[in-house]
C-alpha cells in the first residue's frame, strides 16, 4: 500500500461568496457541500492550485484531471458518504460492476479527495490507486466501494 498524502486546503470567504451569488450563507453552504453540486469547482481548484495540471478534454473523459506528469486522477467528495467506482456505477437504477470498477483503477493513478461538509476550508487527500485496490482487496469498502464521511475519515488516519 502506498501513502495517503493531505496535499492542502481549498478556502473561500463565505460571507463574500454569499454577497456575491445574492443568496444567504446558509445557501451557499447547502451548494457547497452537496457533491454533486460542488464537484465541477473542486475539479478546477484542485486542478489550478493544488496539482498545477489540466482538467480532463471532456466530462465524459473517465478521468477529471492530468497531472504535469501526465498521470490521470479521479476528484471526489467527502460529503456523508464517498464512492470510488465509476460515476456511472452510482445513482437510481445503477449497479456496481467489479471489473468496470477494477477497468477504472488500471486506468487511474488515484484519486484527490476533498472534505465537502468542512466548507468553507476543504482539507484535500492524495489517495494513489494502490491504496484504493488495496481497501478494496481487504473489503475496507463498502458495497458498490461506498464508505460513511466517519470511515472515510479513519482511512484517511484523521
Amino acid at each position: 500500500m502506498t501513502e495517503i498524502e493531505r496535499v492542502g486546503v481549498l478556502e473561500w470567504d463565505l460571507e463574500s461568496v454569499a454577497q456575491s451569488l445574492r443568496l444567504t450563507q446558509s445557501e451557499v453552504r447547502e451548494y457547497f457541500t452537496d457533491g454533486r453540486r460542488v464537484s465541477f469547482i473542486l475539479e478546477r481548484r484542485i486542478c489550478r492550485e493544488i496539482v498545477k495540471g489540466t482538467l480532463s478534454p471532456s466530462e465524459g473523459a473517465g478521468f477529471d484531471l492530468i497531472d504535469g506528469n501526465g498521470q490521470k486522477w479521479e476528484v471526489r467528495s467527502i460529503t456523508s458518504k464517498i464512492y470510488f467506482c465509476p460515476s456511472y456505477m452510482v445513482g437510481s437504477g445503477r449497479r456496481f460492476n467489479e471489473d468496470g470498477f477494477m477497468t477504472k483503477l488500471s486506468e487511474i493513478s488515484g484519486y484527490f479527495v476533498g472534505d465537502v461538509a468542512e466548507f468553507p476550508k476543504i482539507p484535500v487527500w492524495k489517495i494513489p490507486e494502490l491504496t484504493v485496490r488495496y481497501w478494496y482487496e481487504r473489503g475496507m469498502l463498502g458495497a458498490g466501494t461506498n464508505v460513511s464521511r466517519s470511515k472515510a475519515l479513519r482511512l484517511l488516519g484523521t
